[in-house]
C-alpha cells in the first residue's frame, strides 16, 4: 500500500532536488533517512522532511509499520518562479530568479519487484585470503603485451632502469681507478740455457 505527502512551495531548485531524490529511491525510510542526514546539499532536509511526513501518515492514517517502510519514488516538480531585480550600472536591471519546487513522496510497505533493486539487500563481493598450499608451486603465466598508454609507461619504466644513475657512474669509476692501482703481477720468463760449444780436440790442430 502507498501513502503519499506533498510539500509545496518548497525554496529549492527542482533540478538540485531530483539529485538528492535519486540517491534514496528503492531504500527502506531508516536508512533513507541516515544517507539524507549526511549528504552534503541543501535540498536533503527538504526531502528528508518530506519522506519523514510520508511515514508518519502510514502509521497514523493506515496503522502501518514504520520499520516495513520503503521509499517507492519521489517526484519533483518544478512551481513558480519568484522574480526580483537587482540594480546594475548604466542604469540596467540584472533580474534574480528565485524557484520554487513541489515535492511528493511515496512510501510503501510491499515487497519490491525482482526488475528494481534494492540496494539495502544487495552483498558486495569478499576477498577470501587463503593460506598457501604445501603442493605444487603453479607456473607463473607470461605478462601479457601492453598496448597504448600502459606500454609506454612500462617502456619509460625500463628504459629508466637501464640508464646509469649518477651512483652507478661514481661506483664505476670507484672500480676502474681501484683496478688501474692494482700492480701487475711481474711475468718471469724462462731463458733458454746457452748451447755450448764443443772444445776441439786436442788431437786436431795444425800439424806441421
Amino acid at each position: 500500500m502507498e501513502v503519499v505527502a506533498t510539500a509545496k512551495w518548497v525554496r529549492v531548485t527542482a533540478r538540485k532536488a531530483r539529485l538528492v531524490t535519486a540517491s534514496v529511491e528503492g531504500l527502506p525510510v531508516a536508512e533513507a533517512l541516515v544517507i539524507l542526514q549526511f549528504t552534503p546539499r541543501a535540498a536533503a532536509r527538504d526531502v528528508a522532511n518530506v519522506i519523514k511526513s510520508a511515514a508518519a501518515n502510514a502509521e497514523h492514517n493506515y496503522n502501518l509499520d514504520t520499520s516495513t517502510l520503503r521509499v517507492a519514488r519521489v517526484e519533483v516538480e518544478a512551481a513558480a518562479i519568484i522574480k526580483r531585480f537587482r540594480p546594475k550600472p548604466r542604469g540596467m536591471a540584472g533580474s534574480i530568479f528565485k524557484r520554487t519546487a513541489h515535492l511528493r513522496a511515496f512510501v510503501t510497505d510491499d515487497e519490491p519487484s525482482v526488475q528494481k533493486r534494492r540496494r539495502s539487500v544487495i552483498r558486495m563481493p569478499r576477498t577470501v585470503v587463503t593460506a598457501p598450499s604445501a603442493g605444487p608451486s603453479r607456473v607463473t603465466p607470461a605478462p601479457r603485451r601492453r598496448r597504448g598508454a600502459a606500454a609506454s609507461q612500462a617502456d619509460s619504466a625500463i628504459s629508466t632502469a637501464e640508464t646509469p644513475t649518477p651512483r652507478r657512474r661514481a661506483a664505476k669509476r670507484t672500480e676502474s681507478a681501484a683496478a688501474a692501482a692494482e700492480p701487475a703481477p711481474e711475468v718471469t720468463e724462462e731463458t733458454p740455457a746457452a748451447t755450448e760449444e764443443p772444445a776441439p780436440d786436442a788431437g786436431e790442430g795444425d800439424t806441421n
